[in-house]
């Protein structure tokens, strides 16, 4: 038997994940994500894909993000037609997220036609509803630690990966007719001692890994998360004006809300409402309802009690309701996505609210470069938005503390678990520098040898007549 692997995506950047694994004649896809952020990346989406979709056998999804699984309509649009394996959990945020993603572009593309921006003629989306439906038909899911069986000589195994809900690392096991050997890719890892998620699954052994490495280079924040959240509304607040958040729907928005849960239940803010302005955010919080035991909120508490229930919290789902709140001048807190305001209804916030000095924007999250967020935290004193350039005019923020990647020392952590080397240790889903940095730690500090960045599209043989 032989293995080979060749990087479709998520090689020296952080989005697009796509990693082709050809053991023998049958070909598996770990993730199918979305490019995002820099327009050349962007541009990838709409390119051919490097392969014919339809010689893939079968996909394994790590989670729901976009950036691992947006791709997935597109692929059966263009032929493929094999299972999809996640976890159960990942499969209820599939069904939110595809959908979602599908609605936006194509409202984006109507919007962009009545407007007349757009470059294409007409303006189209990059896929539609009826291809994210076509791909959640193919989805096949599982509890984590259960061993499915591929085929006769792959399985794979889900374990809680700490990053989102249903979040996995996804170890395979393949049996060669003298060998069998162990590829294990990382995901994306969460923290360790975070209030909603439990810590990433520790993983002993390893033939070949596949890590992430987002914050490979840094550090996150030390200082309280509470602390520094509570200071940044009270000044928000003493400005007279709103709090603005652009939030990931999934796994940010909760952790939000979870704090400001606890930061007015302990007065350590004034009383406000905080409207959540995102439908994909609030079934993906119902979501945490449904699925209890994959995260610590449940913990002690009956089957129906939920912070996400707290009176403070208003759930906007209607387009009207949203509108309102151009409205809401001060003393209100607005979380909307998508968390690097690249679409969905923070546009329309930051329309309105980048002008006004009174107004505070909080970024709470990862901003990939060339991304709208990214650039205005750089200091852009304009924002590009439905075509007009807008005048960023409000006060602008950085939360750290609550990043859903672990950093260098926690990837470290959950690396130094693996008891022997790797025979290959493959560094992605981060920016150049970041992966270079977190190669070089790897090596140095645990003496692993084959510590590769490797490039977009280049391909490696793994192992041969095993």
């Amino acid at each position: 038997m032989n293995i080979r692997v060749k990087f479709l995506g998520g090689a020296e950047s952080v989005t697009g994940s796509k990693y082709l694994l050809e053991i023998d004649d049958f070909k598996l896809l770990i993730d199918c994500g979305l490019f995002q952020g820099l327009k050349e990346l962007r541009l990838r989406n709409w390119d051919d894909f490097p392969i014919d979709p339809s010689s893939i056998d079968a996909v394994v999804i790590t989670h729901a993000h976009i950036d691992h699984s947006g791709y997935l309509p597109l692929l059966v649009n263009k032929g493929f037609s094999g299972p999809i394996y996640c976890t159960n959990a990942t499969a209820s945020l599939l069904d939110i997220l595809l959908k979602d993603a599908a609605k936006l572009q194509e409202e984006e593309a109507e919007f962009a036609r009545k407007k007349g921006y757009s470059k294409h003629h007409p303006p189209k989306p990059l896929f539609t509803i009826k291809d994210a439906e076509a791909a959640l038909s193919l989805l096949e899911f599982y509890e984590y630690k259960t061993c499915v069986s591929i085929t006769e000589k792959i399985e794979v195994t889900f374990f809680d990966a700490g990053h989102i809900l249903g979040s996995s690392i996804v170890s395979l096991d393949i049996t060669g007719s003298s060998q069998k050997k162990k590829i294990v890719f990382s995901g994306d890892l969460g923290r360790y001692d975070q209030p909603l998620l439990y810590d990433p699954t520790a993983i002993n052994s390893a033939d070949v890994l596949f890590v992430e490495s987002t914050y490979g280079d840094r550090m996150n924040e030390e200082e309280k998360t509470e602390k520094k959240l509570a200071a940044i509304v009270k000044q928000a607040f003493e400005r007279e004006g709103c709090l603005l958040i652009p939030s990931f729907a999934v796994g940010r928005t909760q952790l939000l809300l979870y704090y400001f849960h606890y930061l007015l239940e302990n007065h350590l803010i004034p009383e406000c409402k905080i409207f959540i302005d995102s439908p994909m955010a609030i079934n993906a919080t119902h979501l945490h309802k449904k699925h209890r035991k994959d995260h610590k909120l449940s913990v002690g508490k009956n089957e129906h009690a939920s912070i996400f229930d707290d009176h403070h919290f208003e759930y906007y789902k209607s387009q009207a309701s949203s509108t309102n709140l151009n409205n809401v001048e001060k003393g209100a807190i607005i979380i909307s996505a998508s968390g690097m305001c690249t679409g969905g209804r923070i546009l329309h916030h930051l329309f309105h609210r980048l002008p006004r000095k009174n107004d505070t924007l909080l970024f709470a999250g990862y901003q990939a470069i060339g991304s709208r967020g990214r650039k205005i935290l750089e200091g852009d004193k304009t924002s590009r938005i439905f075509g007009l350039e807008v005048q960023v005019n409000c006060k602008v923020e950085q939360l750290g503390g609550l990043s859903a990647h672990a950093d260098q020392s926690e990837l470290m952590r959950w690396a130094s678990q693996i008891s022997e080397p790797p025979k290959f240790t493959f560094v992605i889903h981060g920016e150049p520098e970041s992966s270079k940095k977190f190669a070089k730690k790897l090596n140095e500090n645990l003496a692993w040898p084959n510590v590769i960045v490797p490039k977009y599209l280049e391909s490696f043989e793994l192992f041969r007549g095993i």
